[in-house]
C-alpha cells in the first residue's frame, strides 16, 4: 500500500512493491512504475496507482437448465493488470485523500468479470439438462468460462488478462438434491443393511460353531472321565487282585512253612523218642541179665539221691549175708570174664 506524507503545499508519495503508479500532472506523465518515491503538488496533480500482483474474484450466480430446473454456480477467476496505464484510464484507481469517496476501479473489475462469466453460464446450462449439469458441467463451464473471458475484447483493450477460471461448484436447489440424493441414500442404507445382516450372520454361524466345539470339547472331557473312571476301578481291582494273590501267597508259604517247622518237629519228637525208647529197651536189656541183689542195689543208689538224711543205719544179719552174697558173685563173675 502506497504511503502520502502531506505537508503545506506539498506532499511525498512512497509507493509499494504491489502497486503501479501513474502521476498526472496537468494532463502529462511525470512518473510511472512500482515502486516510485516522488514530491508532487496536490493543486496539479492527479495520483492513480493499479495493482500489478493476482487478483482473486470468486463469484456465484443461478443459472436455468433445459429441463427447467434452477442450479447455482460457484466459480473464482484468476486475473491481473497487464496494462496498467490504460487501465488508470479505463477505471477509477485514483488515490484520495482522506475523507473522500473511495475509488471504485476493483468494484467495476468485478461487475464486468461477473457478468461476463454469468452471461457465458447462463447459455450453456440453457442447452443441458440438470442430469448434464451435475455431471459434466463442472468441467464444460470451466472450459467455457477461460475461453470467452480470455477472448472478450472490452478485457483486452482495458488491459485485464484472465489467468485461469475455475468452477467449485453446480449445485440445484436444496430440495432437489435432496430428492437426488434419495434414491443413493437408500441404496446405500440397503447396502448397510445388508452388511449388517450379513455380519450377523456371520456372528450367529460363528456363534453356533463355538456352541458345537464347546458341546464337542464337553463330550470329548465327558468320555475322558468315563475312561479315566474305568481305568480307575480296573487299576483298583487288578491292585486288590494282586494284593489277595500276594495274601494268598504268602498264606500258603506261612502254612507250608508252619508244616514244614512241624514236620521237623514231628520228626526230632519221633527221633527222640525213638532215641529215648532204644535207650530204655538197652537199658531194660541189661537190667534183665542181672540178678536181683545187683538190681537192688542199683535201685538204692538210684534212690539215695532223693532220699532224706539218715541219721542211723540197722543192717541186720540177712540183709548183710545177702548182700555179701551178691558181692561175691559179681565178684566171682568178673574173674571169670577177665580169665
Amino acid at each position: 500500500m502506497a504511503t502520502i506524507k502531506r505537508y503545506p503545499w506539498i506532499n511525498h508519495f512512497l509507493g509499494s512493491p504491489t502497486g503501479y503508479v501513474v502521476h498526472l500532472q496537468k494532463g502529462t506523465v511525470k512518473h510511472q512504475g512500482v515502486g516510485q518515491a516522488f514530491w508532487y503538488r496536490p493543486t496539479n496533480s492527479v495520483l492513480s496507482e493499479v495493482p500489478v500482483d493476482d487478483q482473486e474474484l470468486p463469484t456465484l450466480f443461478h443459472a436455468i437448465t433445459r429441463d427447467h430446473q434452477d442450479v447455482s454456480v460457484q466459480a473464482n477467476v484468476t486475473y491481473r493488470f497487464n496494462d496498467p496505464v490504460a487501465v488508470s484510464t479505463r477505471l477509477d484507481f485514483g488515490l484520495q485523500s482522506a475523507g473522500s469517496t473511495p475509488a471504485t476501479g476493483r468494484e467495476q473489475v468485478s461487475t464486468i468479470i461477473g457478468q461476463l462469466c454469468q452471461s457465458h453460464a447462463i447459455d450453456q446450462i440453457a442447452a443441458t439438462t440438470l442430469a448434464e449439469a451435475l455431471e459434466r458441467g463442472v468441467s464444460q463451464l470451466r472450459v467455457v468460462l477461460t475461453e470467452a473471458l480470455r477472448a472478450d475484447a472490452r478485457l483486452q483493450s482495458t488491459g485485464i488478462e484472465i489467468l485461469g477460471v475455475q468452477v467449485l461448484a453446480v449445485r440445484p436447489e436444496s430440495d432437489v438434491e435432496r430428492a437426488l440424493q434419495t434414491p443413493v441414500r437408500e441404496q446405500l442404507q440397503a447396502e448397510a443393511d445388508r452388511a449388517v445382516y450379513e455380519r450377523r450372520a456371520v456372528a450367529v454361524e460363528r456363534e453356533r460353531t463355538i456352541s458345537e466345539n464347546e458341546m464337542a470339547s464337553q463330550i470329548e472331557l465327558a468320555v475322558r472321565r468315563e475312561n479315566l473312571v474305568a481305568q480307575e476301578g480296573a487299576n483298583a481291582r487288578r491292585s486288590a487282585e494282586e494284593k489277595a494273590a500276594a495274601g494268598l501267597i504268602e498264606a500258603q508259604g506261612s502254612a507250608e512253612r508252619k508244616g514244614i517247622g512241624a514236620t521237623a518237629e514231628a520228626n526230632q519228637i519221633r527221633l527222640v523218642g525213638e532215641a529215648a525208647a532204644a535207650r530204655e529197651a538197652a537199658t531194660m536189656e541189661v537190667y534183665r541179665s542181672m540178678d536181683p541183689a545187683t538190681l537192688l542195689a542199683l535201685a538204692l543208689k538210684d534212690a539215695a539221691g532223693s532220699l532224706p538224711n539218715i541219721g542211723n543205719l540197722t543192717i541186720t544179719p540177712d540183709l548183710l549175708s545177702g548182700a555179701l552174697a551178691g558181692l561175691f558173685k559179681e565178684s566171682a563173675a568178673t574173674t571169670e570174664i577177665t580169665k
